[in-house]
């Protein structure tokens, strides 16, 4: 057997390195199927509760809303505490709140249960740093990419399998148990991951961050990117509120609305006073060229993952509503047809991993890119007529460069800084949400295929940037241990 096809069916073990790499995929799994595990039940919800369409695109648009500043603490906190305690502590919370959502009793209750679940989107970050101390840069991309994919499909799983786990149990309240049992199922594994994993590798050391409160950058260009690029996220909050206030929404009364502004204002200007916390210091002291790194990386792999990930999680969102209504189709079987759109993750995110790892990690995000940019313009064609012999190969040909370009990102993230990796993973994760709020909110204004057109123009956009900004990582990352002695780690 030659070494390359050993090495591959290495990952198909169950001990090491690998069996790091089984265990947190399944975490991921398990989160988003906790996560998504409402959308292909939300004809079910909505007749049980007579919610009206603005209420269902509420409940659509909570579901990520959360994930945006749960990631970036999340990021923190990973950095700080090591990915063991933060990811088994994930579930088991969303585990709680997946309870608390099954069993709601009202508009309000079920909102607020949704709105607190989306900080389960943010465990996918932990991951990322956990299998960045268990490999080598030269099989990140595949190993993070195989993460990325077989978790993801965790998305997919719920589409497939909660309408038929519903018709199972039967009844008006059947979706109530479908949902809980995925709740009682992360509860359960968050235990068991904490029982079976370790942070590092034995006798290895995780690098933590100097400081916390914020990210440390290295330089005084940095510094204001840096600033800039947080501005996005309170402003997707703030549309937000907008869209539940005085947009088509209107679910919070003009007061609330201008205190969810006021105390966005307030968080945004607290996190610029951190930043200054922590970084003033480059202002009066260089950081050693061997310790710095670019965030201009950071910046652009934020943008990527806004377009890539941000616009999967509104199309799954709200694909399988769409393939009932302009198909006709039953409520099982168009949420099968639109998990497909995530299913392929299984294999196209391990694929976009690769790539990286073999042709370099610009020139795969520049081809994932171009292939999206097809994809949704192709997609925004869809329509009845045309018929499924068209829509199904549309949507399938766009979700093989939508996941392969997030296994592209995977590839880059845990290579740029490694004491920082949880923080990065976790800003460009939070991209993906401010990505996905900002395309629900032009579905819930405009049909599916402006939808579509949107997030085309969008990865328009982001290839240029990439084409022109972004600097691959090459060399080694210089990290300092416990003794004050500097290691370096390689990227390539």
């Amino acid at each position: 057997m030659s070494s390359a096809s050993s090495s591959r069916l290495e990952y198909l073990s169950f001990s090491g390195r690998y069996r790091i790499l089984h265990l947190s995929w399944l975490a991921f799994f398990v989160s988003f199927v906790v996560w998504f595990s409402h959308a292909p039940l939300m004809v079910s919800i909505r007749e049980t509760f007579h919610l009206t369409p603005e209420q269902v695109g509420a409940i659509l648009v909570l579901n990520v809303a959360l994930t945006i500043p749960a990631r970036i603490v999340v990021g923190v906190l990973v950095d700080r505490l090591g990915p063991r305690l933060s990811y088994s502590g994930i579930l088991v919370v969303s585990g709680l709140l997946c309870l608390l959502f099954a069993f709601a009793t009202s508009f309000e209750m079920l909102a607020l249960a949704r709105f607190l679940l989306g900080f389960v989107g943010a465990g996918f970050v932990v991951g990322i740093r956990m299998i960045s101390e268990w490999f080598p840069a030269r099989q990140m991309g595949l190993a993070q990419g195989i993460y990325a994919g077989l978790g993801n499909f965790g998305s997919a799983a719920a589409a497939f399998l909660m309408p038929a786990l519903a018709a199972l149990i039967g009844g008006a309240a059947s979706w109530r148990y479908a949902v809980a049992i995925t709740g009682v199922m992360a509860i359960v594994y968050g235990v068991i991951y904490y029982l079976s994993v370790t942070d590092t590798p034995k006798g290895s050391t995780y690098f933590s961050p100097k400081k916390t409160g914020a990210m440390e950058v290295t330089s005084r260009g940095d510094f204001v990117l840096y600033i800039l690029v947080q501005a996005p996220m309170f402003l997707a909050l703030g549309v937000l509120a907008w869209q539940l206030g005085f947009g088509k929404l209107r679910l919070l009364s003009d007061s609330a609305t201008y205190a969810a502004w006021g105390v966005l204002a307030a968080l945004y200007l607290y996190q610029v006073q951190q930043i200054w916390r922590i970084n003033r210091q480059i202002f009066t002291e260089p950081v050693p060229e061997i310790h710095r790194y670019r965030f201009a990386q950071v910046a652009v792999l934020c943008l990527m993952y806004f377009v890539s990930f941000g616009g999967e999680l509104a199309v799954v969102s709200m694909l399988p509503l769409y393939f009932k209504d302009t198909f006709q189709f039953s409520l099982q079987y168009a949420g099968i047809v639109g998990g497909l759109f995530a299913g392929t993750a299984f294999f196209t995110r391990p694929l976009g991993g690769w790539l990286s790892d073999k042709i370099g990690r610009k020139t795969a995000l520049l081809i994932v890119l171009a292939g999206m940019v097809a994809g949704y313009s192709a997609m925004s064609a869809m329509d009845a007529d045309k018929g499924l012999w068209y829509a199904i190969p549309a949507m399938l040909a766009t979700s093989v460069f939508v996941n392969g370009a997030n296994g592209t990102v995977y590839a880059v993230l845990p290579i740029i800084k490694r004491r920082l990796t949880g923080q990065i993973a976790g800003i460009a994760g939070a991209y993906g949400n401010v990505g996905s709020v900002v395309f629900l909110l032009i579905l819930s204004s405009t049909a599916p295929a402006w939808l579509f057109l949107s997030i085309a123009a969008a990865a328009a956009v982001t290839l240029l940037l990439v084409l022109l900004f972004f600097q691959e990582p090459r060399g080694a990352i210089a990290e300092v241990l416990p003794d004050g002695s500097v290691t370096m780690i390689e990227v390539r």
